[in-house]
């Protein structure tokens, strides 16, 4: 795919050199997380916790009422939601009856945080978002820097916020074998499709292992080398091909708070899209080995970068799309960059 007139341009990175080579190659520079300035919130009187009590290690509601503890020692009103399967978030979020100085406070990891964004934006809410992390991965907590749960309170207590972009994913609902109608989603994190969908559907069966089992997974993923043959359209220029695995990002890390994205901003109104392309095992294996050590794949050479409002991907017969660190559709999919959608607590 060409970086001229007739297609979108790749996005090329310069290295630190002030870090040692790991790999053959610098670690590449990061882009700000954020590009735009924080605004000032208003007075913080309600927060609606919207919890998964089986986030990471089933901690989820014990963190919830830590926090609902705090939040009303200083006269906070607080009203608890629980879901109890994948998705009632939605539902959840979607029903809640809200002012704009209100606060959602996300319990749970990116998945919950995707789904309570999912449900907001289906009726057009204009509430501030702050996240509790509590969740396996963790990735949108990473890059916002939360560190602790106390952190976590004190920052939604202040209320001060920032404008996130999103993506509205349309795509078939469900796995291949199963799929079941059209799904739209808000993504807020990532977008996956290939080899490292592979992955995470082969660590799912591996939860047992904890956050190991992504490794697992992805070393499972890479000895099948399976052939996947697809076109993606990047803002309505689209190539056919045998791929590896596509990287779309809105945040920096993703999985278990692997830096698959160093160029990517969450306020720059753009997504971003790492193609690798197709691989033999031992490419692979570098690729996979650069991207552990702070995202050095971007200087590979069978890896592409780009940034982008509008992409599709399409293939021969379904397969597998994970949003947000969800396995929860399938091609064919679109998505359409809405900047500036929501505003989330730093």
């Amino acid at each position: 795919m060409a970086s001229g007139g007739e297609g979108p341009t790749i996005i090329e990175f310069l290295p630190d050199l002030t870090t040692k080579k790991k790999k053959g190659v610098h670690r590449p520079v990061y882009a700000n997380v954020f590009a735009q300035d924080v605004t000032e919130g208003d007075e913080v009187k309600v927060i609606h916790l919207m919890v998964n009590p089986y986030s990471g290690k089933k901690r989820g509601e014990k963190i919830a009422q830590q926090a609902k503890t705090a939040f009303e020692a200083k006269s906070i009103k607080v009203t608890m939601h629980l879901s109890n399967y994948s998705g009632e978030l939605i539902k959840l979020a979607a029903n809640l009856s809200t002012q704009a100085t209100d606060v959602v406070a996300v319990v749970g990891g990116d998945g919950s945080l995707s789904e309570v964004i999912t449900g907001l934006m289906q009726v057009k809410s204009s509430c501030r978002v702050g996240l509790i992390p509590a969740g396996t991965g963790n990735s949108m907590a990473n890059d916002l820097k939360i560190t602790s749960t106390e952190e976590a309170i004190n920052r939604i207590c202040g209320g001060n916020y920032q404008l996130l972009d999103l993506a509205k994913v349309d795509m078939v609902a469900g796995l291949p074998g199963n799929e079941n109608g059209e799904l739209t989603r808000y993504s807020a994190n990532l977008v996956t499709w290939g080899l490292g969908v592979d992955s995470t559907i082969r660590a799912e069966k591996m939860r047992w292992m904890g956050p190991m089992r992504y490794d697992v997974g992805i070393l499972l993923a890479i000895m099948a080398n399976n052939r996947r043959h697809a076109t993606l359209s990047i803002d309505g220029y689209a190539i056919e091909d045998d791929f590896t695995l596509f990287l779309i990002q809105n945040s920096q890390t993703g999985g278990s708070l692997l830096p698959l994205a160093p160029g990517a901003t969450l306020d720059d109104g753009m997504m971003d899209i790492g193609i690798l392309k197709k691989m033999k095992r031992g490419q692979i294996l570098k690729a996979f080995s650069q991207l552990k050590t702070e995202g050095r794949h971007v200087f590979h050479p069978m890896v592409d970068y780009y940034r982008f409002n509008t992409l599709e991907i399409s293939t021969p017969k379904p397969t597998a799309i994970n949003v947000d660190g969800e396995n929860i559709g399938s091609t064919p999919l679109r998505m359409e960059v809405l900047p500036g959608a929501i505003g989330i607590i730093v």
